[in-house]
């Protein structure tokens, strides 16, 4: 128990080591979630939409999603998707055929806050960005060139 005591608190008082984070090569990305099939996006239209959703209205003020059902279908119409290694995440629209997505290479890196959090946003073209959570701090190499160097679109995070 002597012994046992100084090293954990060695190892509690140990800096954590900075690490690199590459954005992440969607030739291996997977679909997790399944697309939503076109009689539920129905469905879900009619209640989310109709006089009975007065919980929503604010929302659809912002979106005007219920006006149109091919809005509403272009927001829900998605499945999520992550990296090979389960880190980093996105909703994609299920409209993009998936070797689309498999073929993308990123063209940006940025660092963003969500409450506590900080995202790392891999940006492929077209919208399609992928985001690891983290609660370490993330800086991006401002020299970094993604689009000619798809390699070079990574961060440090401590």
């Amino acid at each position: 128990m002597k012994v046992l005591l100084p090293m954990l608190s060695l190892m509690i008082a140990l800096p954590v080591a900075a690490a690199t984070v590459t954005c992440p090569d969607l030739a291996a990305a997977v679909q997790v979630a399944a697309c939503p099939a076109e009689e539920e996006l129905r469905h879900t239209y009619d209640g989310y939409c109709s006089d009975d959703a007065k919980a929503y209205k604010g929302y659809n003020k912002e979106t005007d999603v219920c006006t149109d059902y091919q809005a509403y279908r272009k927001l829900k119409n998605v499945a999520m998707w992550e990296s090979a290694d389960g880190n980093f995440s996105a909703y994609v629209s299920c409209d993009r055929p998936p070797v689309q997505v498999k073929a993308a290479t990123s063209t940006s890196v940025r660092v963003a806050k969500q409450g506590k959090m900080n995202l790392l946003v891999c940006g492929y073209g077209e919208g399609l960005n992928f985001t690891l959570r983290t609660r370490a701090e993330c800086k991006v190499d401002p020299g970094a060139d993604c689009v000619a160097n798809p390699a070079s679109c990574k961060a440090n995070c401590e």
